[in-house]
């Protein structure tokens, strides 16, 4: 199959930009997908990151130190965008501005008025593919659970539960770093660093949150700098959101980056009248259903999954599915879509401009909530 090849650039050459590097390499993973990437350009101004990519990527045409040089390049069709909150809105409005198709990092913007400016730059530009990284859903597991519940089969839901817990901050001797920082991470915290893992697929499922009571724990309020001092650390280390969504559903969301024994779990349950799943990333292979009958017995049953997935593989069906398979599903869906547009071969976009959207104003009216300890309308 002949391949239409989107030349990308890459602005941030840490991890998950050197993610994205990896999933490149393995393209010949995916079967009969009809685009592919290709990295020619790397713009980081550490030295050490851009060696990594002039060591590592064949494709590399160009490492710069300013983001914009990389942005001038007529050969860069797409940007994928790794880089600290704070910088996404200045970035992001000049990636659209230059016309290059955008993957960005979550959360979109710092806050509700920088998402606010990214928006309306993509409105002004609507031929361009404008899309938030978040893999999760990719997961077989989590597709399950997208088709269960599209399917009607669980009757009518009345209750959800959604969860993403980490645990790389319980140690209080870990250093601070920009994550860490209200300068530069934002006043979300934990939301807007791991916010969109959790509220993608229930945002892609319509359930839009309508007001939110939050409780934001800050656990560890010290953390040392480079040096060994001290120094406060201000941002939120987990967040419980309980939600009422505008179909009138329960909806609670924990985000949670000291969840002790958690290593980058995702899970979900969805509760109806005729049925219901659930699924975590812990297990990936066991999806729980429950098909409810009146007067029956009830009984959860485990199911094991395999590697089935939305772009098939050399693999499909046969073996477990992990973290970068998830992350290359993803990056088939962007690319697909920026090579074909509604035309894609896949039926699963990233997430949307939308959706970040409203993830935004969940995450605003969250911080109000607790500030004031009640319940606040999200505005949108």
């Amino acid at each position: 199959m002949t391949q239409k090849v989107v030349r990308f650039g890459v602005i941030g050459g840490g991890l998950m930009g050197r993610q994205f590097a990896s999933e490149c390499s393995r393209w010949l993973h995916l079967l009969d997908i009809s685009a592919r990437p290709e990295i020619v350009a790397i713009a980081d101004p550490s030295p050490a990151a851009r060696q990594w990519f002039l060591d590592r990527v064949p494709s590399l045409k160009a490492a710069e130190a300013d983001y914009k040089a990389i942005l001038a390049r007529d050969d860069i069709d797409a940007i994928y965008c790794a880089v600290p909150h704070t910088l996404h809105e200045q970035v992001f409005i000049d990636v659209i501005e230059a016309g290059k198709h955008l993957l960005g990092e979550k959360p979109f913007g710092v806050d509700q008025a920088a998402n606010d400016k990214i928006l309306k730059a993509a409105a002004a530009r609507p031929e361009l593919i404008v899309r938030c990284s978040s893999e999760f859903p990719f997961f077989p597991g989590a597709q399950a659970v997208y088709e269960a519940v599209n399917s009607g089969r669980l009757g009518d839901i009345f209750e959800v539960r959604v969860d993403f817990s980490h645990c790389s901050d319980l140690d209080p001797n870990k250093k601070m770093n920009w994550k860490r920082s209200v300068e530069l991470n934002g006043e979300y915290g934990v939301m807007g660093d791991l916010g969109m893992h959790a509220v993608h697929l229930p945002f892609r499922l319509g359930w839009v949150p309508t007001n939110v009571f939050a409780l934001l724990s800050n656990i560890v309020k010290e953390r040392p700098d480079d040096a060994g001092a001290l120094v406060p650390c201000l941002t939120w280390d987990n967040a419980t959101l309980a939600c009422e969504t505008t179909q009138g559903i329960p909806m609670i969301i924990d985000i949670k980056r000291i969840a002790p024994g958690e290593t980058n779990t995702w899970s979900i349950e969805v509760y109806g009248t005729r049925g219901s799943i659930r699924w975590n990333t812990k297990a990936p292979k066991a999806l729980w259903t429950l098909d409810y009958e009146p007067g029956a017995e009830q009984s959860w049953a485990n199911t094991d999954i395999g590697s089935q997935s939305v772009y098939k593989t050399i693999v499909d069906g046969y073996l477990e599915f992990g973290f970068s398979d998830s992350l290359l599903q993803m990056w088939a869906a962007y690319v697909d879509e920026v090579a074909n547009g509604d035309a894609m071969q896949g039926g699963f976009r990233c997430a949307t401009l939308e959706e970040t959207a409203v993830q935004h104003a969940l995450f605003t009216a969250a911080l109000e909530s607790a500030a004031t300890k009640q319940a606040v309308a999200i505005a949108r």
